[in-house]
């Protein structure tokens, strides 16, 4: 017998909050989606293998052997392990027409070669399995649909059933989603297994960049002090070298935000089509652009921490009270720079400025904030100033250098300053981001991502191309 051939018979209409669920499994899991079970209306029996224990379950809920707690109740959850599938085989008879939940997830990615719930479908034929709530943890279902995750990816292979589910899902204020046939569940149960998938690339860029450059100027300020004058400067690499490295891959990480989409226009420039693939590693790259502003983010507020406690270092004191009991014994002043006042607090604005657009730009990647976002709204703000972010940024950093690069000094061992190795591809982004912005580059590329293609071929090829062209009125 299948769940098909009983039709909708065997389930309790949605409307109906005194629907008994039972629930296989006593653990965490078990116990927290009993409780909200019973706040939602429910009535909730649990299958055992020691009904005895009753003393953590949720008041209000009965427990029985699994083969009594089948006949109370439609919608079966299995909060069971795959290792403990098998004590349901010879339910098998009583388990038909029954709509089966499996929750489980695995250890590991691969772990078997058939999905949990593909392995519970064969081994309970009669029953209509559904994967569902494995990507909901014990801790969401306890803290509320408010402070947790409230998505439910639903899979099977008889849509009554995963219309059943999906109806309690509802009614437990989470969101349910169709993810298609029992053949999705291996990539359901995949999901809870992935640590940070959009996390990896950007994480692995700030690493190998923070370890670049504090290599480099480790050899800069220390090394070549120790070397050509024979002078201890490890203490700079506690507060000054992070305040120089964490300011660069912050501003190299902004630009490779907006790197991918240079990229992207120029081919659909070159390609005169949008409907010709990316590259995989531009699509991979394009799709963690989010990550990679919010891992930026964090290291420019590194930069603002460190920059604030410069006034009470050390290091900075001691300069300070040299000069001046210099200045005082010379009795000499050095006079008022207006140049240097205006590059100073030019610096000091324009860090200032770039850095509030940088917050506002982290403020709206917040799902929260976002949701609230019409596509012009969100648009406007990570493109439109997210480039104006960048360009305040880029510009705080040419006004540090100043005329430094003029200098031969300034090049220690023949090796640039690392302020000026972070300007490269900021520069990179905004020049083409200049000519892409000027009107007839620009016509050309809302054209194409209107859907125009440029004409190719002759004769019938471009007829036909002609004819997929939009009208103009």
């Amino acid at each position: 017998m299948t769940f098909d051939s009983v039709a909708m018979t065997t389930l309790v209409p949605s409307e109906c909050k005194q629907e008994t669920v039972c629930i296989f499994g006593t653990g965490d899991f078990g116990r927290s989606l009993g409780l909200r079970l019973l706040q939602a209306g429910y009535r909730v029996i649990f299958g055992s293998r020691d009904p005895g224990n009753t003393a953590l379950l949720p008041e209000g809920s009965r427990v029985t052997s699994h083969a009594e707690a089948i006949k109370s109740a439609r919608v079966i959850f299995v909060a069971l392990h795959r290792d403990h599938y098998p004590t349901l085989t010879p339910l098998t008879p009583a388990l038909a027409g029954k709509v089966l939940v499996d929750v489980s997830n695995n250890l590991k990615r691969g772990e078997y070669p058939q999905s949990n719930a593909e392995h519970l479908s064969r081994l309970v034929p009669g029953a209509a399995v559904v994967k569902a709530f494995n990507t909901i943890s014990a801790w969401a279902l306890q803290s509320g649909a408010l402070d947790a995750s409230r998505q439910v990816l639903v899979c099977g292979d008889s849509a009554e059933a995963k219309q059943a589910v999906m109806d309690i899902a509802h009614s437990l204020g989470l969101m349910a989603q169709d993810r298609g046939s029992l053949r999705s569940a291996g990539e359901l149960e995949d999901l809870p297994l992935q640590l940070l998938p959009l996390w990896r690339l950007p994480l692995r860029i700030a690493a190998a960049l923070l370890a670049f450059f504090f290599i480099y100027e480790l050899v800069r300020d220390v090394v070549f002090a120790q070397v050509t004058e024979g002078k201890d400067k490890s203490f700079r690499i506690m507060i000054s070298l992070a305040n120089k490295i964490f300011p660069v891959v912050s501003l190299i990480m902004l630009a490779l935000c907006y790197l991918p989409g240079i990229m992207a226009a120029a081919l659909q420039l070159h390609n005169g089509t949008k409907y010709k693939r990316f590259p995989d590693w531009l699509d991979r790259w394009m799709l963690c652009r989010k990550q990679l502003g919010l891992v930026a983010l964090a290291l420019a507020f590194l930069h603002v921490l460190y920059t604030l406690v410069i006034p009470i270092r050390y290091f900075v004191r001691y300069k300070i009270a040299a000069i001046t009991i210099s200045q005082i014994r010379e009795n000499k002043t050095k006079p008022f720079d207006s140049t240097l006042a205006w590059r100073a607090d030019s610096y000091y604005s324009l860090g200032i400025l770039g850095f509030g657009l940088y917050v506002l730009l982290g403020i709206t990647s917040l799902p929260s904030v976002s949701n609230s976002l019409n596509w012009r709204e969100f648009r406007f703000v990570q493109s439109k100033l997210g480039h104006m972010t960048l360009l305040l940024c880029t510009a705080h950093t040419f006004l540090f250098g100043w005329d430094k690069f003029l200098y031969a000094a300034t090049y220690k061992w023949w090796m640039p300053p690392g302020y000026m190795l972070a300007l490269v591809v900021p520069c990179v982004v905004l020049v083409p981001k200049l000519i892409l912005m000027t009107p007839c580059v620009d016509r050309a590329v809302t054209r194409i991502r209107q859907g125009w293609d440029r004409p190719t071929g002759s004769g019938t090829q471009k007829k036909s191309r002609k004819s997929q062209q939009p009208l103009m009125l």
